[in-house]
């Protein structure tokens, strides 16, 4: 795969050094935020022996229209990003770092990066997050999607009336999930907009010990 814009910009880290660490944290910002933002969202959950890796992309974005215009439309961003987020994983890897203890989470753009990489990366992972957010593309068909996650822990968190994430397209990606053999929790917030709470971050919580435990 070629270079593209994400590529050799700065991953940030912090928690647990990656030397040290038994786990590890993949965190993916959304449009217009940063790698360090939601760095700040992963150490509200960190547990000791967890690294935090956070990708960030060129001028905090992506890839350029909404998750769900034609894919060509948000290349090449969208691929540099699926790379960005795999160089990440690797980076844990070579640490030492068993992807079954490598949990991705992503929030808005950042979640939709993130499950599409797990979709179209299948194997056991420590787990997925997504967080407002779906899988990328005009049209999902959930049974389009091959491969087994192996029970990965899949939590996809949104609003009812998220003004970017259609409740469809939720529901579209937790059946996808379900196909692949995740575990999925889906959870779906009365009137919240587009934002985390406290229930989201409790359930990563529970996820981010389950690393470690």
């Amino acid at each position: 795969m070629t270079d593209g814009p994400h590529q050799g910009q700065e991953l940030v880290t912090a928690g647990t050094p990656l030397s040290e660490a038994e786990a590890a944290m993949i965190l993916v910002h959304g449009r217009g935020a940063t790698a360090r933002s939601i760095v700040g969202m992963g150490q509200e959950v960190h547990r000791d022996g967890v690294a935090l890796l956070a990708p960030q992309a060129a001028r905090n974005t992506w890839y350029p229209n909404s998750f769900l215009a034609p894919v060509e439309q948000n290349e090449p961003g969208r691929t540099s990003g699926l790379r960005a987020v795999g160089d990440a994983v690797e980076r844990a890897a070579e640490a030492g770092i068993d992807r079954e203890r490598v949990l991705l989470l992503g929030f808005s753009q950042g979640a939709c990066l993130a499950s599409e990489f797990v979709a179209r990366t299948p194997r056991r992972y420590g787990g997925l997050v997504a967080l407002s957010g779906g899988l990328i593309g005009e049209a999902v068909d959930p049974t389009s999607y091959e491969g087994d996650i192996e029970r990965t822990p899949v939590f996809v968190g949104c609003s009812d009336v998220d003004p970017h994430i259609p409740l469809e397209r939720v529901e579209a990606t937790a059946e996808a999930f379900e196909l692949l053999n995740g575990d999925v929790d889906k959870r779906i917030y009365e009137g919240m907009g587009h934002g985390v709470n406290e229930d989201e971050l409790d359930a990563v919580a529970d996820l981010v010990a389950g690393l470690v435990g």
